[in-house]
């Protein structure tokens, strides 16, 4: 069966945006509103168990700043450093600081070239996905995407695989004709749940976690390319 749509996690899978992007814009937020927060490059990676980036707040002020969350405003203390994050990244695409990994790019260029659909599953928020796209492929590049599922599309985070059920609607397209690229655990568990073949590519912040179903894994030094795509694709559709 042939492959007709390549569905994309973002954070980790079309960019480092987690290490390079997500967390300086994190720790200048709290430096901005006073806060003595710093998360360092290690200890962000023990963070990213807690999916969405207003939710990785609140779990690390409950677990390591009784005082602040105690402050009568702490509601509304997590959405401003929320808002200022978005902002600070925002600035950081515009600067060209956050490259999408090396063989991304082309492999999005080969699969509009081939007629395959395009889609993107992803908890960031929507105008973090556009401005990775626009700064990295151009500024229409988003239209290139037949549906772009962001953190405000399903309320519950991956591994629930509801944020894929609503891609596949949006594509009207049966799970065996897409493929999921993913780089996480909790990714693979929400694409696996929605019936999706998927790849692994892994980031930085994921070398360890287990992959069991996958259709194929990658190390971080391997490179995607629609022809390895398109052949697991088969395989999955024979097996």
């Amino acid at each position: 069966m042939a492959l007709r749509a390549l569905i994309f996690d973002v954070d980790g899978t079309l960019a480092n945006t987690e290490r390079d992007g997500h967390r300086p814009a994190f720790n200048a937020a709290f430096a901005e509103v006073g806060l003595p927060w710093h998360w360092d490059e290690a200890f962000y990676g023990s963070l990213l168990n807690v999916a969405g980036g207003l939710e990785r707040i609140r779990h690390y002020a409950l677990q390591n700043d009784p005082a602040t969350c105690a402050r009568p405003d702490f509601e509304d203390l997590l959405q401003r450093l929320h808002d200022i994050k978005t902002r600070n990244y925002q600035r950081l695409l515009a600067a060209g600081a956050i490259p999408l990994r090396e063989d991304i790019g082309q492999l999005i260029c080969d699969a509009r070239t081939e007629g395959i659909r395009l889609a993107i599953s992803s908890s960031s928020k929507l105008e973090n996905v556009v401005g990775l796209l626009r700064a990295n492929l151009g500024p229409n590049a988003d239209s290139w995407f037949d549906a772009i599922a962001s953190g405000s599309v399903a309320a519950a985070k991956k591994p629930s695989p509801e944020i894929y059920r609503w891609t596949l609607g949006q594509l009207n397209l049966p799970p065996r004709d897409c493929l999921a690229v993913e780089d996480s655990e909790h990714g693979l568990t929400a694409a696996m749940a929605a019936g999706i073949p998927t790849v692994i590519t892994i980031s930085d912040y994921t070398i360890n976690e287990n992959f069991e179903g996958a259709r194929m894994v990658l190390t971080a030094k391997e490179r995607l390319s629609l022809d390895k795509l398109k052949l697991w694709h088969a395989t999955a559709s024979t097996s």
